[in-house]
């Protein structure tokens, strides 16, 4: 059979050259590692398929993600080539026609319709539904439900902590999992590939946008439910946890007409949350503001807003290069996760815009080597970057059982020269489910950019020197912060610990 793409463009690992003809995959063998039905319903046309290398032809544009799920399900390096989709559709009727035995879905048809009718079931809707109601009264950002050999649990990540629930049935597995897989619409055949898919609801009052993950485990499938709440609305910026003359100072930046504010900090530090904050500083009927988020977590008034969607092409970048196009005043991008977005960031910020950004990095300081590690020119930062926020959350104490507790010596020591007699403790009740904890506040260094710090960067110089001189500008560190709200009674100084990298 002809090669569907001769010279193809290798797309992932493995070298480009000529395709082997279709008709000599064994479909049996690769349908041990992979759904046909998912091939056929993706587009994907299996080329060749050996012990270390998968090797498909894709029509552009090319999803990152169909090809990460294959590389996860076969567990080999997988080579894509670039054909015309047309002739993939022309191989993939005669490649599956030669096979008909292996076309049928991912598990037999009465075995379907069983999981359906038990996800059907009452007491496995009602398990569903009250599990994302009781998510909402307890406030927690994501549902996780994992299989294992001896039990079912249940857990919910409630200010950034994982709580467990009572275990339901074992035998619920199964049914519970199929159920959160109706509700997003998702193929609840395909049991051996991973899946997402989305929903929105009303539950009690909430509108929420239910974010479905599903992942194949050794004991059954994993499912996390991430709950958007998009009836929460914004922040207001005394609620973040900075300090008055920090506030001052994002105020007034945000009032610019030009330059860059990132915000740093790992997955879950509340970025997210800065970044809308901040943009509600704005007013949006005098500029014109446009972001880009995957995904978009709130709806802002008089805000364009764009959701990436990867597997069509739309891109952080691909958006932010129309996105110029737009005549936009403030420009938000969701995070920069590459060397394009970043390059094109930095130069719309050159180019007469504000732009607002989060970027992945351990301190404020790092976010100035990460960028030029990224191939941003330093001599580009210096004329662009304004401030970088460094963040983290922290949980803050239940104001109804909080208790005062001496302080060790060694705890005063940490908190000279300022004399600390006493600190607060988490006790626990009813109104915060005994963990003593109630919500979440940040911790917050700002680095405002200076003549020093712009020096540094053109030599450069690597992220301890650069917070070095940021300190010695009267930035505050994390550790610092944190330190401030274990004082105030806000937080407890294991909390703080927990959250901050000592260096």
């Amino acid at each position: 059979m002809e090669s569907v793409s001769a010279h193809g463009e290798a797309y992932r690992a493995g070298e480009t050259g000529a395709a082997p003809g279709p008709g000599g995959v064994d479909l049996s063998a690769l349908a041990e590692c992979v759904s046909l039905q998912f091939l056929r319903e993706s587009s994907i046309l299996p080329l060749s398929f050996g012990p270390d290398q998968l090797t498909v032809a894709m029509a552009p544009p090319i999803d990152d993600s169909l090809v990460e799920a294959l590389v996860l399900s076969t567990g080999r390096r997988v080579t894509v080539q670039k054909a015309d989709r047309g002739r993939i559709m022309a191989q993939m009727m005669q490649l599956f026609s030669d096979h008909p035995a292996e076309t049928g879905p991912a598990e037999g048809d009465e075995d379907v319709e069983r999981l359906k009718d038990l996800a059907s079931e009452a007491p496995v809707v009602r398990l569903v539904s009250h599990l994302i109601e009781e998510a909402v009264r307890q406030g927690a950002s994501d549902i996780h439900v994992e299989p294992f050999p001896d039990r079912l649990a249940v857990r919910f990540r409630v200010d950034g902590v994982l709580r467990d629930l009572p275990s339901p049935p074992l035998s619920f597995a199964r049914a519970a999992v199929s159920r959160i897989k109706i509700l997003a619409n998702l193929n609840i055949a395909e049991r051996r590939l991973p899946q997402d898919g989305r929903v929105s609801q009303l539950v009690l009052g909430h509108a929420l946008d239910l974010r479905v993950s599903i992942m194949p485990t050794v004991h059954g499938e994993s499912a996390v439910i991430r709950l958007l709440d998009h009836s929460a609305g914004v922040r207001q910026l005394s609620s973040l946890g900075l300090r008055s003359d920090e506030e001052e100072v994002l105020s007034q930046l945000m009032h610019t007409p030009n330059g860059m504010i990132l915000v740093t900090g790992p997955t879950g530090s509340g970025k997210t949350t800065t970044l809308y904050t901040a943009l509600s500083l704005i007013d949006a009927g005098s500029r014109k503001v446009l972001t880009i988020e995957d995904p978009v977590e709130y709806h802002m008034a008089r805000v364009n807003q764009v959701q990436v969607r990867p597997q069509i092409g739309l891109t952080f970048a691909a958006i932010l290069r129309s996105l110029m196009r737009q005549d936009p005043d403030v420009i938000m991008v969701g995070e920069m996760r590459d060397a394009e977005t970043a390059d094109i960031a930095v130069h719309a910020s050159l180019t007469g815009h504000l732009v607002l950004s989060t970027l992945h990095t351990n301190s404020a300081a790092g976010a100035i080597t990460r960028l030029i590690d990224m191939g941003v020119e330093p001599f580009l930062l210096t004329s662009t970057l304004r401030l970088v926020i460094g963040q983290r959350l922290v949980r803050t104490l239940c104001p109804h059982c909080k208790k005062p507790r001496p302080a060790t010596p060694d705890e005063q020591r940490l908190f000279e020269p300022v004399p600390v007699i006493a600190l607060y403790h988490a006790a626990g009740c009813d109104s915060c489910g005994g963990t003593g904890f109630k919500g979440r506040l940040g911790l917050f260094e700002l680095m405002r950019m200076d003549t020093a710090l712009r020096d540094l960067t053109l030599e450069r110089a690597g992220s301890d020197r650069i917070e070095a001189a940021a300190r010695e500008a009267g930035m505050r560190s994390l550790w610092e912060d944190g330190l401030d709200k274990v004082c105030r009674g806000l937080t407890t100084l294991e909390e703080v610990r927990r959250v901050v990298e000592l260096s």
